[in-house]
């Protein structure tokens, strides 16, 4: 059976720029060619169709096969956007010189919770650039899906694990399903909750603990 929106699939995937250098990786044979630690990279679980992944590489999950070999070229509007020339500003020395920071060419940083790349450094002013680094790029993607996702239980433990980088207790009873949580994490996961429902097809209850010393 084909796949359609909401279907949860497991994914291994390499994303490519078009001259041929490796940004993302799922797979285990990428990690030497990455220069990441063995046993770092795992298949993902996703719901497709909800943009848990780069929107061009989601559309093309429609209508696919298990366990068949796909490549698609996403168009930067599908990816991380079109470069903005306006997002390449100059910021005053005294910005880093608070951080106690020496600015140098080709350094990434995070400015107001932004992620940026020093362009360069003259004088009391750096050249700095707020674009994406796939901005205005075409990505290829090479994937196959591993399977469908079909317990309940797993799906929602894969949303979380998206989410929130952590999984939760959690039960399923029928149509519900409980998650445990401590109490400060409760106002994001109500923040959530619509969206968990929409994309698992099940009622959303938390339970709360107390706070972990």
């Amino acid at each position: 059976m084909a796949v359609e929106k909401n279907t949860f699939i497991e994914i291994e995937y390499t994303g490519k720029t078009e001259d041929g250098e490796i940004f993302d990786s799922t797979r285990k044979d990428d990690e030497k060619i990455m220069g990441v630690k063995e046993g770092t990279f795992k298949p993902l679980k996703l719901a497709v169709g909800n943009e848990m992944i780069v929107k061009g590489l989601d559309e093309d999950f429609i209508g696919k096969e298990i366990g068949k070999d796909y490549s698609v070229k996403v168009s930067p509007e599908k990816a991380f956007g079109k470069r903005d020339p306006k997002l390449v500003q100059m910021v005053s020395m005294s910005n880093f010189n608070e951080q106690k920071v020496v600015p140098q060419k080709g350094m990434q940083f995070s400015f107001d919770g932004k992620l940026a790349k020093i362009v360069s450094v003259s004088g009391g002013r750096v050249l700095v650039d707020f674009n994406h680094s796939l901005a205005g790029k075409n990505l290829i993607y090479s994937y196959k899906i591993l399977r469908k996702v079909e317990d309940k239980k797993e799906q929602l433990d894969s949303l979380q694990e998206f989410f929130f980088r952590q999984k939760f207790d959690s039960e399923i009873n029928g149509n519900t399903a409980k998650i445990k949580i401590e109490k400060k994490f409760l106002p994001i996961f109500e923040l959530m909750k619509q969206r968990f429902e929409e994309i698992i097809s099940l009622k959303i209850e938390f339970e709360t603990v107390s706070d972990k010393k």
